[in-house]
């Protein structure tokens, strides 16, 4: 006989659950999942679905998605909970009431615990020695009218490994122990003690002190668990996973043990209350405690690690909206010491020109012929910008070209030079997809061309590189990768949607992000570029093998295409309401091209005139601010931060030094600011700002151009110590 099958979404129950959780109107939420649960994206429902969802933004979209997941999560594990049970013939109608009805994850397992499969204990040891009775007697504490011995005689057994009555005794205690450490209402008294009045306390392992010196503020380190950061409970939990320290939660037991006591041992008058005490403490230390420490440690990680993704994904975001230098001809320049610095130029398309190696740095200080080979370069191809990655030797590279570019622009010629960050550079040039767009280029060239590229345009270069290889996260390689992968592959897609895609020049990595497409239909679409020519039409997107209707519903108004035979093509109206425009175009008397791009016009439409039962006030809205700019890129102006001269290392700075620098990476406790020395300095918290900060992305982002003073200098372990607000 086949098991049951166990259905345990509802959709009306999901929508009212999310709507309490995310303080969202239901109507809203049942909207907003309903287009996910049909395979919409979350960029096309927050631009193209303004009506359905009430305007809700992607912000709050995302949190609908993130708790639509949470609850498939729990439906799926009810059912396997359930069928498991089942199959053990042990679901009555009560606990399967209880386990469908539960909302809270800590609280299912709870309930599952009692027939989850378990490792040999001395419990079920125990059990198969024939002791459960005797636990059961235990258990119930009630007077039972005969003398010790004749109860616990008739559970002795030699040949069932049970040779006295202490044996049975022992045996049967283990069984309440168990049975005790399983009861909801108790694990949930202690779970409340750990979270409200625990403490985390780390300790360095023994003879690990040495080899453990990176974290030796943890080495006897405690704090209550409701207050613990995350990235202190992370730095914790970094040394416990190298072997370095231990972390557990603390409690007073002697108070739990005054409070269990009476809670579990509960007749005073029993014949076998005193072994019960006894019991009640080694339930405590050696099945509830670890438990309960365990799952305390698990939810503050979770917590921590959801924490230290927000941060990540925030800084990705700011990465990947840094201003563009825009397409200009550019000069990448990775520089080295021994194997001399790489240089290669790109037109403004960022196409590749040519490269070469000079050797400006020691050993060779080669600066005559590194000079005259850039400045034949600058002439020929007329460079504008000149990037500079700020790895290795970056900063005597950055020497060699300032010198350089203050003698061009005495001759008269103004080209603007920028320190470029390498973070990932190195494994994008040595990739599949570096070896696909540049064949028959060696890696360090390669390298080059991505810090030129980087400087043009940060987000179509970035969006090659895996997000944890940017170097702007807090703990990235401790948090749950799979929730870490999710939300950068979401946060890259949203910024990609922001900005929108020239679909005549974008890279196969940059048309993946775009919603609906992925990196199959992406490389699909650059084939189909390169062997039928250029679109001139959003339409002809489904002349694409397997590009169906609805990825170019999803695509389209976050395609561009420049001078194609639809002037509305190359803006985010999307092709599904061309004819609402056309009828704007006649109601003004003017062609749809002429209406494109002119506010004067737009500014003469009533947009109420324009709302129908297929297009609603919202979007007719986004239309006309659309036709009035189109194309508009959200990303702020481009700007340089200028590196004080002279200092290019740790041992140039001093105390109290004002220098201007570039935030690099924002975390929970401060933010860190490249000054041009090869080691970025930390601004912590309470340096940011005069007034009160709680979070540092409320005041700086990655990418800001900042003045700090410098606190501190610590050679020995190259730190420096910033102050944003002194400055």
């Amino acid at each position: 006989m086949e098991s049951p099958t166990f259905q345990c979404f509802d959709l009306k129950h999901a929508v009212r659950s999310i709507a309490t959780a995310t303080g969202v109107a239901e109507r809203q939420v049942r909207a907003a999942v309903e287009l996910l649960e049909d395979g919409n994206t979350l960029p096309f429902i927050a631009r193209y679905r303004k009506e359905a969802t009430g305007g809700l933004d992607e912000t709050v979209l995302r949190a609908i998605e993130d708790a639509l997941a949470k609850t498939h999560e729990l439906a799926k594990r009810k059912a396997t909970i359930l069928r498991t049970i089942d199959q053990q013939g042990e679901l009555p109608t009560d606990l399967r009431e209880r386990i469908e009805r539960c909302e809270d994850k800590q609280e299912l397992e709870d309930l599952y615990l009692p027939f989850k499969p378990k490792r040999r204990t001395r419990a079920a040891t125990a059990r198969e020695r024939g002791l459960q009775p005797l636990a059961d007697l235990l258990q119930q504490q009630r007077p039972l009218g005969r003398s010790r011995p004749e109860v616990l005689k008739r559970f002795v057994n030699p040949e069932n490994d049970v040779p006295d009555e202490q044996a049975a005794l022992q045996g049967a205690c283990d069984i309440v122990a168990e049975q005790w450490s399983e009861d909801i209402e108790t694990r949930r008294w202690l779970s409340e003690q750990a979270s409200g009045f625990g403490r985390v306390h780390s300790q360095v392992k023994r003879g690990k002190k040495e080899e453990a010196a990176k974290f030796e503020m943890y080495f006897d380190h405690r704090e209550p668990v409701k207050r613990v950061p995350s990235h202190r409970l992370l730095a914790m939990k970094r040394g416990e996973a190298e072997g370095l320290l231990r972390v557990g939660i603390e409690l007073d037991d002697d108070y739990v043990l005054r409070k269990l006591r009476p809670r579990l041992a509960h007749n005073r008058q029993f014949e076998f209350h005193r072994e019960l005490l006894d019991t009640v403490e080694d339930c405590y230390s050696r099945l509830l405690m670890p438990a309960v420490e365990s799952a305390t440690l698990q939810e503050l990680k979770e917590r921590a690690d959801d924490e230290a993704i927000q941060v990540f994904a925030q800084n990705l975001r700011e990465l990947l909206l840094a201003a563009p230098a825009g397409p200009q001809v550019t000069m990448g320049i990775d520089p080295g010491f021994r194997t001399g610095c790489k240089v290669a130029v790109v037109d403004g398309t960022g196409k590749f020109l040519e490269s070469c190696t000079i050797f400006p740095t020691p050993p060779r200080n080669y600066i005559e012929g590194a000079t005259a080979i850039l400045r034949d370069l600058i002439a020929r191809h007329n460079v504008v910008l000149v990037a500079i990655g700020n790895g290795t030797a970056s900063r005597e590279t950055d020497a060699f070209v300032s010198n350089l570019l203050k003698d061009m622009k005495d001759d008269g010629q103004l080209i603007t030079k920028v320190m470029v960050s390498e973070s990932g550079a190195s494994i994008y040039s040595a990739s599949e997809l570096a070896a696909r767009e540049y064949p028959n280029l060696d890696v360090t060239v390669r390298g080059a061309i991505c810090i030129a590229h980087r400087l043009q345009d940060p987000l179509a270069e970035l969006v090659k590189i895996d997000p944890k290889s940017i170097g702007v996260g807090q703990y990235q390689h401790d948090v749950n990768q799979t929730l870490l992968l999710r939300c950068l592959e979401r946060e890259v897609q949203s910024c990609v949607n922001s900005i929108g895609v020239d679909l005549n020049m974008a890279s196969s990595s940059l048309l993946a992000h775009v919603a609906g497409i992925g990196p199959k239909l992406a490389g699909r679409i650059v084939e189909h570029r390169d062997g039928q020519g250029q679109f001139d039409s959003r339409k002809r997107l489904l002349d694409v093998p397997k590009l169906g209707r609805k990825v170019f519903e999803q695509a389209a108004g976050f395609l561009r295409i420049r001078d194609g035979r639809q002037a509305l093509d190359n803006s985010a109206v999307h092709p599904e309401s061309y004819r609402v425009v056309e009828k704007m175009a006649t109601k003004l008397g003017v062609a749809t091209s002429q209406l494109v791009g002119n506010a004067t016009l737009v500014a003469k439409l009533d947009a109420q005139e324009f709302v129908d039962e297929q297009c609603g006030l919202p979007t007719v809205q986004d239309i006309l601010a659309e036709l009035a700019k189109p194309g508009r890129d959200p990303r702020s102006e481009f700007k340089v931060a200028r590196f004080a001269e002279g200092v290019n290392d740790l041992k140039d700075l001093s105390e109290g030094m004002i220098l201007e620098g570039v935030i690099t990476n924002v975390t929970k406790f401060g933010a860190f600011v490249d000054l041009g020395v090869h080691q970025d300095g930390l601004i912590h918290i309470s340096e940011l700002a005069n007034e009160y900060v709680q979070n540092p992305s409320d005041v700086v982002s990655v990418g800001d151009v900042v003045r700090v003073k410098v606190l501190e200098i610590d050679l020995q372990r190259r730190r420096i110590a910033a102050s944003r607000k002194q400055a």
